[in-house]
């Protein structure tokens, strides 16, 4: 399949990113990521390893020592412990809340906080940001976002569209650069104001919003697909929390 950008976000691409050098599409090292999975640094959150399958995500990602990464609304910190763990001393993970959503997870930004700038996670920086604004100190190598975008459209969010996510991710990395998005799976046409109650949206959506935006579409995984869903129903609904049938999708910069 042949893919095209228009002239706009071409020239938006270069003047983001033709002064660095352009991320090579090198496969992350399978002896890195086991690393990572098993630091003990990390112990307090493999309860969770089995439903997120932290090994074949970080792999699909493709993240790799050095990068700089920024995961945004990152919650406990699960996936912002992997990541530091393998960008390492010479990579750093950004990990933001929009200032929206930082409201109602006081306590996250605060853990998260106080676990970061100091060893053994000394290459995490934490900020809160305003809404919908994403920033980063320097050119990106991955933005990061797990089941957050659906977030977007909701009224505690401000009712923002997506589109403004996926254009700073885009203006944010460089060239060659990974955008990953994360999310609970909706029914094939599923509309935004459907998502604002179901907080569960349609990848097909989300692909068509984010390669609107620049990107290319560079693959999905089923590793987090579950049958034990009903998409009619909200993520929160105790007879699918936990294991709702979830997508991963991978977008390249050009």
């Amino acid at each position: 399949m042949i893919f095209r950008i228009g002239l706009a976000a071409a020239l938006a691409s270069c003047l983001s990113g033709c002064g660095d050098p352009v991320r090579s599409n090198d496969p992350a090292d399978p002896a890195v990521i086991a690393a990572a999975v098993n630091d003990p640094d990390r112990a307090a959150q493999r309860s969770s390893d089995a439903q997120r399958h932290p090994a074949e995500i970080m792999t699909f990602v493709g993240v790799r020592p050095g990068d700089k990464v920024i995961e945004l609304i990152p919650g406990t910190g699960y996936w912002t412990r992997l990541l530091s763990k393998i960008v390492g001393d010479t990579g750093h993970v950004y990990a933001v809340w929009p200032q929206q959503y930082a409201r109602y997870s006081t306590g996250n930004v605060a853990s998260l906080k106080e676990m970061a700038g100091k060893p053994p996670f000394a290459n995490v920086s934490v900020e809160v940001q305003p809404t919908p604004e994403l920033k980063a100190p320097e050119p990106l190598d991955v933005v990061f976002t797990s089941q957050n975008y659906h977030d977007y459209p909701a009224e505690f969010m401000g009712n923002n569209d997506p589109a403004m996510l996926n254009d700073a991710a885009f203006k944010m990395l460089r060239r060659g650069g990974i955008y990953i998005v994360i999310d609970h799976r909706a029914a094939p046409g599923t509309t935004l104001e459907q998502t604002r109650e179901l907080h569960r949206i349609d990848p097909a959506l989300v692909r068509q919003q984010v390669e609107k935006a620049g990107f290319v579409y560079a693959g999905d995984t089923n590793v987090l697909r579950s049958t034990d869903d009903d998409y009619t129903v909200a993520v929160f609904d105790p007879k699918v929390r936990g294991h709702t049938d979830k997508f991963a999708l991978r977008f390249r910069k050009p």
